[in-house]
């Protein structure tokens, strides 16, 4: 049973395309195989220490996290609690979710045909258990895939116990079936999530009914519809999101609904800044070459937003602010390079000018800052530069440099190449350290050694050791 390539996130409802050909298809044939039925939270718990064992990484593409969030929710998952993540907006709480499929088997047998995806061991509606004891050992036998087994639902106030629990179909009474016949029921996203991971994304946005209706699911493991009990031994894990203002401080979350949740697991956004940028170079699509030190500028960037009075922290600085911002700055070289005839587009720091002005927006500001916003985010751009610049340049003399460029100014913006950037730069060694600290080749490959060359002006602009001043046009800027 070979491992596929999703081509889509965990958690994706789609056709699964491959069945491996020698999986049983009978209870027959799967009794044969020695098959051993377990539960959801049994199965993940034994995936996970496996993976353990082994040194295998069980959460791909989770960033940061490795020494804080996951050996808590690890904990919670051996333990078999339902769990709840809180933390603002943009920390990975979904993503992270989606990722306990990966804990999950591959392939998990099911009855054909059966509306709530139940094991053939274990049918647990009316009509499953006719069709097994009708078919005995010839109850034919599908297989789903893992990805196949996550639900998820996005808690908006309009959400209806109908949509999570279930309700009565009218067609299905229509055809003379009583109220209290359990065949009437339409199930909702929690019964046909059975033996599954059940996601509830923002759960203080549910209102307190709909809260309510959930308390049985998880304690119980059955479900109430219209007035009357099915008593379904679901087996599901109940994970969901919130953000803690909601969750803690609002009262927005009943009680005894979070009293049911075994464990509470709080996100952080990075908290080292080689985590920040390897976020940003996993998450940005990219649609211009982008070197990884204006990826850093972008990285301390997002950081001092979040360190900043001057933003509403509450609502937090999200994840993807950095992600945005750096596509952002792709773009910008893109357009750049497009205007100037190059063919091949390399980000500058010209670029990130673009974007306090595109991505301002997304930003929520404290009280009293009004008309300074676009101010305090060109002011912090300009210190994530120079901090970056500094990181990076640490131990070269730029003096050479300066009094270079002083005698002969260097022209560069948006509307200027990276070829007569490059062609315009002094004879001097410092140059050839910065292209070696930057990775940015030499002179023969002139976007990376633009961007380079760029970011050591803008550092001895930042620093005053070099004046700039806008040309007439606007685009472009004198160093001297």
């Amino acid at each position: 049973m070979g491992e596929r390539t999703p081509r889509e996130a965990p958690g994706s409802r789609r056709n699964v395309d491959y069945v491996p050909h020698d999986l049983p298809r009978t209870l027959g044939a799967l009794r044969a195989s020695g098959h051993e039925i377990r539960g959801v939270k049994d199965e993940i718990r034994q995936n996970l220490l496996s993976a353990l064992r082994e040194g295998r990484d069980a959460w791909p593409g989770i960033v940061g996290f490795e020494s804080t969030v996951l050996p808590q929710l690890e904990r919670a998952l051996l333990a078999g609690h339902d769990v709840v993540l809180l933390g603002e907006r943009g920390q990975g709480k979904t993503r992270l979710l989606r990722s306990i499929v990966n804990l999950l088997d591959e392939w998990t047998p099911v009855i054909e045909g059966s509306e709530l995806g139940e094991h053939p061991y274990d049918p647990i509606t009316p009509a499953s258990r006719r069709r097994a004891a009708e078919l005995g050992d010839d109850l034919p036998v599908a297989w789903r895939h893992r990805d196949e087994r996550y639900t998820e639902k996005l808690a908006t106030p309009d959400t209806a116990v109908a949509d999570l629990i279930g309700d009565v179909d009218p067609v299905k009474v229509a055809e003379g079936r009583s109220l209290g016949d359990p065949e009437t029921i339409h199930y909702g996203l929690v019964p046909r999530a059975h033996r599954g991971i059940v996601a509830i994304n923002e759960l203080p946005d549910l209102a307190e009914r709909i809260q309510v209706s959930l308390l049985n699911v998880m304690e119980e493991r059955d479900i109430q519809v219209r007035g009357y009990t099915l008593r379904l031994p679901l087996d599901v894990l109940l994970v969901a999101s919130a953000n803690p203002e909601d969750y803690t401080n609002r009262g927005r979350i009943i009680t005894p609904l979070k009293d049911r949740f075994g464990a509470e697991v709080r996100t952080h956004y990075p908290l080292e800044l080689a985590d920040e940028i390897a976020l940003v170079q996993q998450e940005a699509d990219l649609a211009a070459e982008v070197p990884r030190h204006l990826i850093e500028v972008v990285a301390r960037f997002t950081r001092s937003l979040r360190e900043s009075s001057a933003v509403d922290q509450g609502s937090g600085v999200s994840a993807r602010f950095a992600v945005a911002a750096a596509e952002t700055v792709a773009a910008a070289a893109l357009r750049r390079a497009a205007i100037t005839g190059e063919e091949r587009a390399v980000a500058r720091p010209v670029d990130l000018e673009s974007v306090p002005a595109v991505l301002r927006g997304k930003l929520e500001f404290a009280s009293g800052e009004e008309g300074r916003e676009s101010e305090h985010l060109e002011h912090l751009l300009r210190r994530a530069t120079a901090d970056t610049a500094r990181a990076r340049l640490r131990g070269i003399d730029l003096n050479p440099l300066a009094e270079a460029v002083a005698g002969n100014p260097v022209r560069t913006g948006e509307r200027v190449a990276a070829v007569e950037v490059v062609a315009a730069l002094p004879a001097v060694d410092a140059l050839t350290e910065i292209a070696k600290r930057l990775d940015a080749g030499g002179t023969e490959d002139p976007g990376p050694m633009a961007s380079a060359a760029e970011l050591a002006l803008e550092l001895l602009f930042l620093t005053r050791r070099l004046a700039k001043d806008e040309s007439d046009d606007g685009d472009t800027v004198s160093y001297g």
